[in-house]
């Protein structure tokens, strides 16, 4: 499937800007370094609708939109060049189409294996079963 245009698409994303925590020192104290990103892909005008229900059912729990977020660069547009990055990314991931799955049987050798790991578990199952009780009334 075809990914829609970049700008067009950072364009309908909302971009907040909060403090960092780690590598920056005071500054990080005082600058709202890190960049969160969210994209709805419900309200999106970029997709298409094939797209989106395509991308909306690969997210976990099918929700609508994508929260991104990056705080490891010490300036604010580093993190928004990352962020912006890594959305195209997930994007182009989400919507490539997945090869279709050729469904194939056990090996042999995986089968031997699964069996002797079951009758393993079942000796030592067995053993705890017949173990005499011991009691301290002797």
């Amino acid at each position: 499937m075809e990914i829609p245009e970049e700008n067009k698409l950072l364009s309908e994303c909302v971009y907040t800007f909060t403090r960092s925590s780690g590598a920056g020192g005071q500054n990080v104290n005082k600058v709202s370094t890190k960049v969160e990103l969210w994209f709805d892909v419900s309200s999106s005008m970029v997709l298409s609708e094939e797209q989106k229900a395509l991308v909306i059912s690969r997210l976990k729990n099918n929700v609508t939109s994508i929260r991104l977020t990056s705080g490891r660069e010490r300036t604010q547009s580093a993190n928004l060049k990352l962020v912006s990055k890594r959305i195209l990314e997930k994007l182009a991931g989400l919507l490539t189409e997945l090869p279709e799955r050729v469904p194939t049987e056990p090996s042999a050798a995986s089968k031997l294996k699964r069996l002797r790991n079951k009758k393993k578990l079942a000796e030592k199952k067995s053993g705890r079963r017949d173990a005499p009780i011991v009691t301290g009334d002797d």
